[in-house]
């Protein structure tokens, strides 16, 4: 039975519309230049809202230019799954292959996952140079001048959405039809680093990207990984409203050494017995991992 309709029969179906677009790297370059195609409009709306009323803008300019980022990268991949529908094999964005775990079980085990991982990548942030004032000012109107529901719309609604359909759903899913996992993870990371255009976002997102990569591949469930985009995301907006996180940079300032050594060791347990969850789950056997078939 599948579990998706065919590709091109909804226009606006962020899991079964692109089915039958799997690019390679030269794909992959391409999604990235109509990305940033869609970063120059939506700049430019952020201009004109800013013109028109400074302080509307201020407060939901992100929420509103956001997705017009990735219009041009959607038109784009559903144009190019609609030409191949007819010839071409295509792959569901969006699985549920979990092997012998419930549905419940895995939901937990990523989002602990995902704290756990950002938690255990906190001192690489030490090695980073200090966020310049630019970049504090550009988070700040992110996090913390807009309402608590205005950030919450933009980072965990709109970032899990767009980008694990663009990063795993659409980037990564063609690697895997194209190469060996391990570098189809670790190039669709670095993919999902390079959308953050800043090296104080980008690093996180790396890392983060391979274990979201990762689960991808061993379930293809594009739900799994927009949960743990959605769990990182809001844990660092609501983090950025509490007044004892405002000037710290990791939780290494508001913790004990003995508190965070206790959190980072059983951040580091609960790690590796999701990864091993994972491990245990077979894959399919098709060239996308898990990631269900389905004949053009």
């Amino acid at each position: 039975m599948k579990f998706f309709k065919k590709a091109g029969k909804r226009s606006y179906d962020l899991f079964s519309n692109y089915s039958y677009y799997v690019p390679g790297v030269g794909g992959m370059f391409m999604m990235l230049l109509m990305f940033l195609v869609g970063s120059i409009l939506g700049s430019i709306l952020t201009v004109v809202l800013s013109l028109i009323s400074p302080d509307f803008a201020n407060i939901y300019g992100m929420m509103i230019s956001y997705p017009v980022m990735f219009i041009p990268p959607m038109l784009y991949a559903s144009s190019q799954s609609r030409r191949n529908e007819v010839f071409e094999k295509g792959y569901a964005l969006d699985s549920s292959n979990f092997g012998q775990n419930r549905w419940w079980v895995m939901i937990v085990a990523v989002m602990f996952s995902t704290i756990s991982l950002a938690f255990i990548c906190e001192p690489l942030m030490k090695v980073l140079p200090q966020t310049p004032e630019w970049f504090e000012q550009i988070m700040n109107s992110i996090l913390k001048n807009s309402p608590l529901w205005v950030t919450l719309i933009s980072v965990s609604v709109f970032a899990p959405l767009f980008e694990e359909w663009l990063c795993r759903g659409i980037v990564l899913r063609g690697l895997l039809t194209k190469m060996n996992p391990a570098w189809a993870i670790i190039i669709s990371a670095a993919f999902f680093a390079v959308l953050h255009m800043n090296p104080w976002q980008a690093l996180p997102a790396f890392i983060l990207g391979l274990l979201f990569g990762y689960v991808y591949y061993k379930t293809g469930s594009l739900k799994l990984t927009m949960l743990m985009h959605f769990t990182n995301n809001t844990m660092s907006a609501i983090f950025s409203k509490i007044p004892q996180f405002e000037e710290a940079e990791t939780f290494m300032d508001v913790m004990s050494p003995w508190a965070y050594a206790a959190v980072f060791a059983l951040s580091v347990i609960i790690l590796a017995a999701v990864l091993l969850i994972l491990r245990n789950i077979p894959l399919k056997g098709t060239a996308a991992g898990n990631c269900n078939e389905i004949e053009g």
